[in-house]
């Protein structure tokens, strides 16, 4: 049972103010720690002792990880609700794998080395494996379990692909090397300003649906009564989750398990109603991928672990955990 209107209302604005608190901690935690004050005048105070650090290292870091957060929580919960599919996340399914794959074969194959030139392989990866899941699945009559299927073997098929081309190309590797475990390490204010456009057109998009996947929900016959008509709804989808993975992906390397994660959790809170479901995942996902990305770099000081290593052992007992109450629910 859902709960009531009200509360969910009430609870947006704790989340985006966990959201703030965690936006802090990710400005403030680092090889040098910063007093919250320090952390104030960095970011307004062109002399003050923190600026070169905020500014040049955490702030982008930060804002790519609000970035890509978001892109991939909302990509996880609108492919849940496409697929009626609470197990769905870009990671498992393949899509973030498509994306990878064809930013890697930019990255060996045509020495592309700059987000401006392997965003556009990112997107057309990440459509192809969308579209190409869609068909192998069954199309129209695609169920959860044999999307499951079938995104599992196109995940397994494409980082297959990418292991080998890293192995047999050891000069590309290192600039492979941290991308391909999912890092917000490398980040760069121009990336962050080149990825915000694809990323705001894919939210943009992604809470357009929440009525039409409401509606899909109920059944095709009752969202074509209702207005909302299945293919362009599930067209739609696609092109959201492809800007937003695909942005997401070619910045910061794939990182699985977000999407699968956040929206689950969110739905425990807000019951099924996508209206609730979205805009609660676009403010918990970035909180929940700043706050792996502060742990790991806490978590093996001096050196660092990768937010994507983080995310895997947070989401693989959660994922397991899903799949065992699927079973025992289906006994």
């Amino acid at each position: 049972m859902s709960p009531p209107g009200s509360l969910r209302a009430a609870g947006l604005p704790i989340a985006v103010a966990v959201l703030l608190a965690v936006v802090l901690l990710s400005l403030a935690v680092g090889a040098r720690p910063l007093a919250p004050s320090q952390v104030w005048r960095g970011l307004f105070e062109a002399g003050s002792e923190g600026y070169t650090v905020v500014h040049q290292m955490r702030l982008p870091r930060t804002l790519l990880g609000l970035l890509a957060g978001t892109a991939l929580g909302l990509a996880g919960a609108v492919m849940q609700a496409v697929t009626r599919n609470p197990l769905a996340d870009p990671g498992l399914l393949g899509i973030s794998a498509g994306a990878s794959a064809a930013v890697v074969s930019a990255i060996s194959f045509l020495g592309v080395a700059s987000f401006t030139g392997y965003v556009w392989f990112a997107f057309a990866g990440a459509g192809a494996v969308a579209v190409l899941l869609y068909a192998v699945g069954g199309g129209r009559a695609a169920t959860p379990a044999r999307l499951a299927l079938a995104g599992a073997a196109l995940n397994a098929a494409l980082y297959s692909y990418v292991n080998a081309v890293q192995l047999l190309d050891t000069a590309s590797l290192d600039r492979m090397r941290f991308w391909t475990v999912g890092s917000l390490a490398a980040a760069h204010p121009a990336t962050v300003q080149r990825m915000a456009p694809f990323i705001a057109v894919g939210v943009v998009l992604a809470l357009a649906l929440a009525r039409p996947l409401n509606a899909l929900a109920m059944g095709e016959d009752a969202a074509r009564a209702l207005g909302a008509g299945p293919a362009r709804t599930r067209a739609v989808a696609i092109v959201a989750v492809t800007l937003l993975c695909g942005a997401a992906t070619a910045a910061c390397g794939p990182i699985v398990f977000l999407g699968l994660m956040v929206p689950h959790a969110v739905r425990a809170l807000t019951g099924p109603d996508l209206r609730w479901v979205l805009p609660y995942s676009a403010v918990l996902a970035p909180a929940l991928m700043l706050a792996a990305d502060v742990l790991g770099r806490v978590a093996a000081r001096p050196s660092e672990i990768q937010v994507g290593v983080i995310t895997v052992v947070l989401g693989g007992p959660l994922f397991l955990a899903l799949v065992r109450g699927r079973r025992v629910a289906a006994s």
